[in-house]
C-alpha cells in the first residue's frame, strides 16, 4: 500500500505555514486565506525560492559607497497618454516594475495594448499573453490602431521560455498578461498559486532591474478588490495601478495606490469607446454632464485628486420609510461617513432623519472619500428633506465636524478657480479659508463657520 503523502496548509496572503486548516491566519489576520499543498511540493517551492534569493545575493555582494553613485535626472519615457503619464508621475521610469490591477473586462489589456501601440514607434515592445491567442490579440489590436514592426507578440506561460525570449529580443518594454497564468517548472504548484505568483514576480523584477527593461504586469483582483495572490506582490513592484469603474458604464478611473517615483494621489480618467480607451482631459465637465436644473437634493462640490480639482454632483433622496428600520444607501462615498453626517444633522439642526430612508449618490460612478465633500453631502440631504433646490450655479465644499462646524480644507484657490472656469457664480467655503480666496474676482465667495449658517444662506435668506 502506497504511503499517503502529508499535506500542509499555508496562507496565500503572507505564506504562514500550518499543519491544519485555520479560518484566520495568525500572521496577517486574513480570513479564509489558507490553501492545501503536499509537504513535498511545499518544500520544493521553498527550495526554489531560496535558490533565487541566493542568486540575487551573490550577484550583489560588493557594497558601494554613496558618493560613488552617479545620480542624474530621471529620464522618463512618455507614453503619449497624458492621463497615464500623470498617474505614473510624469512618464515611465526605465527599469521599473508596474502592476496594473482591476476587475475582469474593465480594460486593463486594452489600456496596455494602446500603450504598446504608441510606444512601438520609438521603442521595441514585447507583449506576452498567457490568456489569448495571437489571432485574438490581433483582433483587439485592429480596433486600437496601427502598430509598427517593433511590436512583437508572444503567447507563452513558461517563465524559462519567456526569459530566453527576452534575452534574445532585448526589448525596451515588456507586458505580461497576466501574472496569474505564468509558471516556473521548478516550483511544484499550479499557475496562479501563491508560490508561482511570488516566484514569477521575483524573476520579472530581476529582469527589470538587471537589464533596465520596463515591465508591466496585469494582475487579476479578488472579490474584495485586491490583487489576487500574496500581499507581498504589491510590495515587490515599484508601482501599483488600479483600474476602477463599472463594466457597463463608459468611464474608467485609473488610480495609483503605490508609486516609488511619483505621487499616489493622482487619477486618470478614460472613456471606453469602440476603438479603445479615450482620455478625458476635463473630468469636471464629464462628471457634470446632464445635471438637472432646479431639482432638490442635487449639489455640486469639489474634490482634489493630487493636483487636479474635480467638480462632482452629489445627489440625495430622503423620504419617509415604510419599514421599522430606515434604509441607508451610499454609492461613491463612504457609507459610515453618510451615517455620521446624518447624526450631526439630527443633533445640531433637529431634523428627524431617523424616520426617513436616505440614498446618497456621487453621479458618474466615481468613488471619492475626501472630507471636503461633507458640506455638499449635508446640503444635498437637507435640500431633499425640505424639498427646496439649492440656488443655481452654486458650488460648496468644507469638512463637517461633530459639533456642526465647517472646517477648512486644502488647495482652496484651485477649487475656486476650477468653479469659476466652469461658470459657477457662487462658492460657499469654510470661514477659515475665506482670506485666501478674497482676491478672486468674478465669483461670489460666501464664508460659513457652521452648518446652520450654510442652511440660512442657501435655503432661508435666499440672498444668492
Amino acid at each position: 500500500m502506497a504511503k499517503e503523502k502529508k499535506s500542509v496548509f499555508f496562507c496565500k496572503e503572507c505564506g504562514y505555514e500550518s499543519a491544519k486548516w485555520l479560518g484566520q491566519c495568525p500572521g496577517c489576520k486574513e480570513w479564509n486565506s489558507f490553501v492545501e499543498m503536499t509537504q513535498d511540493s511545499f518544500k520544493r517551492a521553498q527550495k526554489a525560492g531560496a535558490k533565487t534569493s541566493a542568486i540575487n545575493i551573490a550577484a550583489k555582494t560588493t557594497p558601494t559607497s554613496l558618493s560613488d553613485i552617479n545620480l542624474e535626472k530621471e529620464d522618463r519615457l512618455l507614453t503619449g497618454m497624458n492621463e497615464l503619464d500623470r498617474v505614473l508621475g510624469g512618464g515611465i521610469v526605465p527599469g521599473s516594475l508596474v502592476l496594473v490591477g482591476g476587475d475582469p473586462g474593465i480594460g486593463k489589456s486594452t489600456l496596455l495594448l494602446q500603450v504598446c501601440q504608441r510606444l512601438s514607434g520609438q521603442k521595441d515592445v514585447l507583449y506576452i499573453s498567457g490568456e489569448e491567442s495571437l489571432k485574438q490579440i490581433k483582433m483587439r489590436a485592429e480596433r486600437v490602431g496601427g502598430f509598427s514592426d517593433k511590436f512583437k507578440l508572444l503567447c507563452e506561460t513558461d517563465l524559462d521560455i519567456i526569459t530566453e525570449t527576452i534575452d534574445k529580443v532585448s526589448p525596451d518594454i515588456v507586458v505580461i498578461d497576466s501574472i496569474q497564468t505564468m509558471y516556473k517548472e521548478d516550483v511544484a504548484a499550479a499557475p496562479g498559486s501563491v508560490s508561482q505568483v511570488r516566484e514569477s514576480t521575483s524573476i520579472l523584477m530581476q529582469i527589470a532591474k538587471g537589464k533596465g527593461i520596463t515591465v508591466f504586469i496585469v494582475g487579476h483582483v479578488t472579490k474584495e478588490g485586491t490583487v489576487a495572490g500574496p500581499r507581498m506582490l504589491e510590495h515587490m513592484v515599484d508601482t501599483v495601478l488600479y483600474f476602477e469603474g463599472e463594466r457597463h458604464a463608459s468611464y474608467r478611473i485609473l488610480r495609483g495606490v503605490k508609486n516609488r517615483f511619483g505621487s499616489t494621489n493622482e487619477i486618470g480618467v478614460f472613456e471606453m469607446q469602440e476603438t479603445g480607451l479615450k482620455e478625458v482631459p476635463n473630468p469636471s465637465e464629464f462628471m457634470l454632464a446632464g445635471m438637472p436644473e432646479g431639482a432638490s437634493g442635487s449639489v455640486v462640490t469639489c474634490s482634489i485628486e493630487g493636483t487636479r480639482p474635480i467638480l462632482l454632483e452629489i445627489q440625495a433622496l430622503v423620504c419617509r420609510t415604510n419599514f421599522g428600520m430606515p434604509r441607508r444607501t451610499a454609492a461613491g462615498i463612504d457609507y459610515n461617513r453618510v451615517n455620521l453626517l446624518m447624526a450631526v444633522l439630527e443633533k445640531r439642526l433637529g431634523y428627524q432623519l431617523s424616520e426617513c430612508d436616505a440614498y446618497v449618490n456621487v453621479t458618474g460612478g466615481i468613488k471619492m472619500n475626501e472630507p471636503s465633500m461633507d458640506l455638499g453631502i449635508v446640503m444635498a440631504l437637507i435640500s431633499s428633506y425640505r424639498d427646496i433646490p439649492v440656488p443655481g450655479k452654486t458650488i460648496m465644499f468644507g469638512e463637517i465636524g461633530l459639533t456642526g462646524e465647517v472646517r477648512g480644507v486644502s488647495k482652496v484657490q484651485q477649487r475656486v478657480a476650477e468653479a469659476k472656469r466652469l461658470g459657477y457664480k457662487n462658492c460657499v467655503v469654510p470661514e477659515a479659508n475665506a482670506e485666501s480666496v478674497k482676491g478672486i474676482s468674478g465669483i461670489n465667495i460666501i464664508a460659513v463657520s457652521n452648518i446652520r449658517e450654510a442652511v440660512d444662506v442657501l435655503f432661508n435668506k435666499n440672498n444668492i
